[in-house]
């Protein structure tokens, strides 16, 4: 990594955005490979993670460093070349399940997912299940995310993979459950694969469904 691109990197770790924003500007201008900078970016947002995960972050952290990434993709955006992005690592279908409508965190984790390579497709909050069952079948998405704050949103949970598994999805679709009551009861009780205490653990889980390191 050069040393320009080892700043850009130590930048968004450190949440620098005027200081950030404006060396990918110049470094685009300079002739810079989009994805390298993008690749510095992920970087950096591994640093945020391993201080989130030491608690010398914490979540306004976190949303903020989804929201600087999102600028950056704004910027680099015009610059990519049709198929460029070659690191995106494959589908993801993520959303609030319905009877819920909190997307703090759901945001957080979208965001977190994007910046390490994944393709996420939003579907929002309060979504039915056959909403997600018709955007698996439209992107060939292999994991699908559950975020539900509330413990209403339980049976929901259930009743999304109840009706991926009467597609003849589930079998090939990995469900990983989020939110603030959720736990290992709950993954067991709803049928879920796997489930995380924060966007950082959603990012793990991600990579090794897909076999990522």
């Amino acid at each position: 990594m050069s040393d320009e691109l080892a700043k850009i990197k130590n930048l968004m770790g450190d949440l620098d955005e005027e200081a950030l924003l404006a060396l990918v500007k110049k470094r685009l201008e300079a002739g810079d490979a989009p994805m390298a900078i993008i690749e510095a970016c992920r970087d950096g947002m591994q640093i945020v993670g391993d201080r989130f995960a030491k608690q010398e972050y914490f979540v306004s952290e976190l949303v903020a460093s989804g929201e600087l990434f999102n600028e950056v993709m704004e910027i680099i955006g015009p610059k990519m070349p049709a198929g460029d992005d070659k690191k995106a690592m494959n589908e993801i279908v993520f959303g609030t399940v319905q009877g819920d409508i909190h997307d703090i965190g759901k945001n957080i984790v979208v965001s977190m997912l994007r910046a390490n390579g994944f393709r996420v497709h939003d579907v929002g909050i309060d979504v039915p299940p056959q909403v997600f069952v018709d955007r698996v079948k439209e992107t060939g998405a292999r994991v699908v995310g559950l975020s539900g704050l509330l413990t209403v949103a339980f049976a929901n949970m259930e009743a999304t993979i109840k009706a991926l598994e009467k597609a003849g999805l589930r079998k090939k679709t990995k469900v990983m459950i989020g939110g603030g009551m959720v736990d290992k009861f709950v993954c067991d009780k709803v049928g879920a694969d796997a489930w995380g205490h924060d966007a950082i653990e959603a990012v793990k889980l991600a990579k090794s469904f897909f076999g990522v390191k």
